[in-house]
């Protein structure tokens, strides 16, 4: 089956569902983009925004059902409850946040999260480190938010500890099937895993210094419109200690040469808004290493990856 194929079959199904978020049958849908997840613009006559639908993978120890709704109630809650500009979560008519399709094509259950569209520029240009001042900011206040929040009862998600990473014990990625890992690299890389795990666990898991985090706070996951600056992408939202969030704004470009003054400019944003304890600043390489472990895992399952 060609890939064209599978796309219009993903459509129909999740046509089908629309109509239960509040969509005509005139709606129109366009694919955006897949990877871990595939990306349709929904554009319907009947509504004054559009929108976008997000069908999950399907990895069913990673995009349960319930901790995607739990994903779409932090959404909900950023945007009650703070000035962050963040995407509008649509209530299906039966009051449920997210929606299966059950006989999807790709063999498997997805589930489908509506949201509005969100627009603006990604930040681009040579001046990394006055986004990232900011950057630094924005994410403190996500961590106050999540300091404060009560969490509903059937609030789920995973945690970026690492085990959790180590093990692969959500099946996001295994670092074990990365590009070219043989059995000197797991070798290092298992010596590492148990230094970084003595050094993390010897830091606070108080309110303080461990919450909710957005877990890939990048520059990439940023829209800019009329000075106005917008987050996207909770898809990986987890409990963690919040530097953790400094170790994915630097995803891909750990190995800059300004590296440094981009982490000083990012502290710096943050302490505008938020104190961070002195004895997680001091791992900020540790949190770096962890994120890498996830990553080398992660770019091993984009390879050849299917919708």
């Amino acid at each position: 089956m060609t890939a064209r194929r599978l796309d219009n079959q993903l459509i129909d199904e999740l046509r089908g569902v629309l109509p239960e978020f509040g969509f005509s049958d005139q709606t129109k849908i366009t694919f955006v983009s897949s990877s871990e997840n595939v990306i349709y613009l929904l554009e319907d006559l009947d509504k004054d925004a559009k929108f976008v639908a997000r069908v999950n993978s399907g990895r069913p120890s990673y995009h349960k059902r319930e901790s995607v709704a739990s994903e779409m109630m932090w959404l909900m809650a950023i945007r009650n409850d703070t000035s962050i500009i963040v995407p509008e979560v649509l209530i299906a008519t039966d009051g449920s946040l997210v929606k299966t399709i059950s006989n999807s094509v790709y063999g498997m259950p997805r589930c489908v999260a509506v949201y509005s569209l969100l627009e603006g520029e990604e930040p681009k240009g040579e001046n990394l480190a006055l986004y990232f001042e900011q950057l630094g900011r924005i994410t403190a206040r996500l961590h106050e938010h999540a300091k404060t929040w009560r969490q509903p009862t059937n609030f789920s998600r995973h945690s970026w500890v690492p085990e959790t990473i180590f093990k692969n014990s959500v099946n996001l990625a295994d670092w074990r099937n990365g590009v070219d890992i043989d059995a000197n690299a797991v070798d290092v890389i298992t010596r590492v895993y148990k230094r970084l795990r003595k050094r993390l666990y010897a830091l606070s898991m108080e309110k303080s210094a461990f919450g909710l985090v957005h877990s890939d706070l990048r520059l990439a996951n940023l829209l800019i419109k009329n000075n106005e600056t917008a987050v996207l992408d909770f898809d990986d939202c987890g409990f963690g200690w919040f530097l953790y969030d400094l170790a994915g704004a630097l995803t891909f470009i750990e190995d800059r040469p300004d590296v440094d003054e981009l982490i000083d400019r990012w502290l710096i944003g943050y302490r505008t808004v938020a104190l961070l304890p002195e004895s997680q600043e001091a791992e900020i390489p540790t949190f770096i290493m962890l994120r890498r472990i996830m990553l080398i895992g992660w770019v091993g399952s984009q390879v050849g990856i299917q919708p």
